[in-house]
């Protein structure tokens, strides 16, 4: 238990950072194509004897370089890179996934690459997943501005000398790692709610950048570890004692925050707002994108 809420707090607080810039970037798919990459890269490592961790996130960082090399920088573009490396991986998964069941006899691999298996997971690997994502979270910082920028105004940031694909790559890289932690901690198919669902959440309750980071942390470490309780909890619900997946748990917990969002943010909407003059009118609507700090 003590291993899953450290892993979980983990994944959940640094995809919940860079999922917010995913989302508002429009790089969703992208991060999509990268859970199939991890999803190849764990089923890898369980067919060579090494921890899945080293392959979710190691195949992930070179998926992320692999679509900014066929890429370009349209927008069009990207999205075939991204499509492109998503159909290779999902056929590379397939594939080793068969070796891990028939030729290597690993018991459990589709389950665990697939849709994780957070309560074996070996407390050794904790000290690599904290510094991959404390490593991965000061990136973030140190590019914030310029990311930020590039995400709110491309014309803007390249009259400011960002170098945009140099921050993209570095930034998809990121994007990778959070991936391939998330699927350590719910499996590789689902760490894409992980990764967008707090996120996506977020951005429905405020559009200021600050109180949006705190919000996707909360609402994504609150379900891992929400999660992680009522699947230990489940055990003791029927006479079977099979208990139910952890992932299940977490991830219908970030649907559920979801849609309360959408709720709450309707409700906002249509909230009047007093003026000067003491009349009230509509909220006017959210501009695309975050307003981040100047």
């Amino acid at each position: 238990m003590q291993v899953a809420l450290v892993l979980g707090a983990a994944a959940a607080l640094l995809s919940a950072v860079v999922g917010l810039f995913t989302v508002v970037r429009g790089q969703s798919f992208a991060g999509h194509a990268l859970t199939d990459v991890a999803a190849a890269g764990g089923s890898g490592a369980l067919l060579v004897g090494v921890d899945p961790v080293y392959g979710f996130v190691g195949f992930g960082l070179f998926a992320a370089g692999v679509m900014d090399l066929i890429g370009v920088r349209r927008l069009r573009g990207r999205d075939l890179a991204t499509g492109t490396v998503l159909g290779a991986a999902t056929g590379l998964t397939a594939l080793i996934l068969y070796f891990d069941t028939t030729s290597q006899a690993t018991t459990g691999a589709t389950q665990q690459i697939l849709f994780g298996s957070i309560f074996t997971v070996n407390a050794s690997v904790l000290p690599l997943v904290i510094v991959l994502s404390l490593v991965s979270l000061v990136v973030v910082a140190v590019l914030y501005r310029p990311l930020l920028l590039s995400t709110v105004s491309t014309d803007i940031a390249r009259a400011r000398g960002v170098p945009e694909r140099l921050v993209g790559v570095v930034f998809l890289g990121t994007v990778s790692v959070a991936v391939g932690l998330s699927a350590l901690t719910i499996g590789a198919i689902l760490s894409t709610a992980l990764l967008v669902g707090p996120a996506a959440t977020a951005l429905r309750l405020t559009t200021r950048m600050a109180r949006a980071l705190a919000a996707a942390a909360a609402i994504g470490i609150g379900s891992c570890w929400v999660g992680v309780l009522l699947a230990y909890d489940s055990y003791y619900w029927g006479s079977s004692h099979h208990g139910v997946p952890v992932s299940f748990f977490i991830v219908m917990l970030v649907f559920a925050a979801y849609l309360v969002s959408g709720r709450l943010d309707r409700a906002r909407r249509r909230a009047p707002a007093p003026t000067a003059s003491g009349r009230a009118e509509r909220l006017p609507e959210p501009a695309a994108g975050v307003r981040g700090s100047s």
